[in-house]
């Protein structure tokens, strides 16, 4: 501490008081300094985190799409191979394991076994099909036929 004459504090004790005071404050932040940077963290996670977790939706949507690219993919190989489809008591397990009297099989035609759909359902596969010679299905978020948007019905044809 410096040096100061001895009436310094008795002429000018408020001005220590004040100059005590500020520093005692500046160690940390006020109620009101911290309401006020919990309202504006607040209303940013209010506006942000809609538009995140939107994407989150489309983004499994597209990933539903992509999947059944590949398993429909994958399937048009089998039939290259075997001459036809694997039908439905086969299902697509058919992608993967040999099924029993099968001796064209050269699987397995996936990398990884069967995928569940972004939503942790199987994916639904019908052979014959209705809009083509076999279909492909996911029915979306909900798991029920029908619906919009994210749980729409997301399909190979």
């Amino acid at each position: 501490m410096p040096d100061f004459p001895e009436n310094f504090f008795k002429r000018n004790g408020l001005v220590v008081m004040i100059i005590i005071n500020k520093i005692n404050r500046e160690k940390g932040f006020t109620l009101l300094e911290l309401l006020v940077v919990m309202v504006i963290i607040g209303l940013l996670a209010g506006y942000v985190g809609p538009k995140y977790f939107s994407q989150i939706g489309k983004s499994e949507v597209k990933a539903a799409r992509a999947q059944l690219d590949s398993l429909g993919k994958s399937l048009d190989q089998y039939r290259l191979d075997t001459g036809h489809y694997p039908s439905n008591e086969q299902g697509l397990a058919a992608l993967d394991t040999r099924p029993a009297n099968e001796p064209k099989w050269e699987g397995p035609y996936l990398r990884k076994s069967v995928p569940m759909d972004p939503w942790g359902k199987p994916y639904v596969y019908k052979q014959p099909g209705e809009h083509s010679e076999y279909d492909l299905l996911s029915y979306g978020k909900d798991g029920q036929p029908g619906g919009n948007a994210e749980s729409a019905d997301i399909t190979n044809w």
